[in-house]
C-alpha cells in the first residue's frame, strides 16, 4: 500500500496501517481490567470450541462481522457468513490463522447465519458441526468433513436428520462413543420444538414455566447422523428438582459443553440473559446432571459461550468478551487457566481483576 505523503509522522502512518480490530484492542474498551487479552485481534471471533489435535490447540469459533442488520432479541444481527479456524502450540504463543474453512455459499441447504460450531475427530477424519438456518429460516445442524483439522471442510448436502436449534457440542466418551449436545432458546428456536415438531408460533418461556432443557443424541458410527432419537438432558437443582424458567441465574439457556474429569461428567452452559457460565455434574453422559455452581462470572457483552480443554497437563477455559469493539455482536476470544478444588468442584473464575 502506498503511504500518503501528507502523513505527519511515523506514528500516524503506523496507526493508519493497523486493522480496526487491532487498533481498538490496543486502545481497549472495557471498563474493567481483564485477566486475559484477546487471542485474535485482526478479526472478530466468539464462541470458541477448543480441541487438542496433532499436539496443538485448534479453535473453532464463530466469525463475527458487521452485517448491517438491526439488533434484536432473535439475534438477526449475528449474521455470520463463514468459519475461520485457528491453532496454537501454546496458549501464550502465536495464534495461526488457517483461513476460511467453510462458507455459507458452499452449503447446499443454506439459508443464513452460521452460528457457534464444534469439531470432532474419528478414524483419520475431522468433522465440523455447525448450526445454520435452512431456506425456511429454521435452525438445523449440519456436518462437514476434512482430512485436516484446519479444513477446508466439505459439507453434507443436507442437515443431520432430526437435528434442530443451535450450539452443537460433540463429546467423545472413553469407549469411543460420540454424543452431540445442543439447544438454545430465544433466537436459537429451542422453544419452538416439541416432540420433534416445529411450531413457529410457540412463545418464549415465561416465569412459572418449567425451564427448557438441552438435547442430546449419540452419533452414528459415520459421525454424520444420530444413532437414536433425540432426548432431553435432565438438569436438576441442588435438591434434585427441575429448574423453573424464572430461576434464570441457574437454568439452561444455550452453549452446552461437556468434559470428563476424575470420574465425573461435567455439563457446563450459559444462562443467557443473566450471563453466567454454570456447571453441573453427573455419572452418565446422558445425565441427569446436578447443579454445582457458577464457573465463569458475567463478561462484558450480552453473550458468553465457552469450552474447556486439557492441554499439557493444565486445564483451560476458552471464552469471549467485547474488549476490542465494545459491541455485543463483535466479540473476541480469550483463554485463562481453570482449576478444580479437592472435592471436584471448579474454582469460580472472574474474567476481570478486582
Amino acid at each position: 500500500m502506498q503511504m500518503n505523503i501528507f502523513c505527519l509522522s511515523f506514528a500516524t502512518v503506523l496507526a493508519a496501517c493497523v486493522s480496526a480490530p487491532a487498533a481498538q484492542a490496543q486502545r481497549g474498551t472495557l471498563k474493567k481490567e481483564p485477566v486475559s487479552q484477546p487471542l485474535i485481534t485482526k478479526r472478530f471471533t466468539a464462541d470458541p470450541s477448543a480441541h487438542v489435535f496433532r499436539g496443538r490447540i485448534f479453535l473453532y469459533p464463530s466469525h463475527d462481522i458487521e452485517a448491517g442488520v438491526k439488533e434484536n432479541d432473535n439475534g438477526d444481527h449475528f449474521d455470520m457468513k463463514d468459519y475461520r479456524i485457528y491453532s496454537m502450540s501454546d496458549v501464550e504463543g502465536k495464534v495461526k490463522d488457517h483461513g476460511v474453512a467453510l462458507s455459507v455459499k458452499d452449503i447446499p441447504w443454506a439459508g443464513r447465519q452460521l452460528w457457534a460450531p464444534d469439531a470432532a475427530y474419528k478414524d483419520g477424519m475431522y468433522y465440523l458441526y455447525f448450526p445454520l438456518k435452512d431456506k425456511q429460516d429454521i435452525f438445523r445442524i449440519g456436518v462437514a468433513s476434512s482430512k485436516k483439522p484446519q479444513g477446508p471442510f466439505k459439507p453434507e448436502p443436507a442437515p443431520i436428520p432430526g437435528s434442530y436449534s443451535i450450539d452443537p457440542c460433540v463429546f467423545r466418551d472413553a469407549n469411543g462413543d460420540h454424543y452431540m449436545y445442543f439447544g438454545g432458546i430465544w433466537g436459537g428456536q429451542l422453544q419452538r420444538w416439541k416432540n420433534g415438531i416445529y411450531d413457529s408460533t410457540a412463545p418464549n418461556p415465561k416465569p412459572g414455566d418449567t425451564a427448557l432443557l438441552p438435547r442430546v443424541a449419540k452419533l452414528s458410527a459415520d459421525m454424520k447422523s444420530f444413532a437414536e432419537p433425540v432426548r432431553e438432558v435432565q438438569l436438576l437443582d441442588e435438591q434434585g428438582k427441575p429448574f423453573m424458567e424464572d430461576n434464570n441465574g441457574k437454568r439452561f439457556f444455550e452453549a452446552a459443553w461437556v468434559h470428563y474429569y476424575n470420574g465425573k461428567y461435567y455439563f457446563s452452559y450459559s444462562t443467557g440473559d443473566t450471563h453466567n457460565i454454570c456447571y453441573a455434574t453427573g455419572d452418565n453422559p446422558y445425565g441427569p446432571f446436578t447443579y454445582k455452581g457458577v464457573l465463569l462470572e458475567p463478561v462484558e457483552g450480552w453473550t458468553n459461550h465457552h469450552s474447556i480443554v486439557l492441554f499439557n497437563g493444565q486445564w483451560y477455559l476458552f471464552y469471549h468478551d467485547v474488549q476490542i469493539s465494545g459491541k455485543t455482536h463483535l466479540r473476541n476470544v480469550k483463554v485463562t487457566e481453570l482449576y478444580y478444588n479437592e472435592d471436584g468442584t471448579i474454582k469460580k473464575i472472574n474474567a476481570y481483576k478486582n
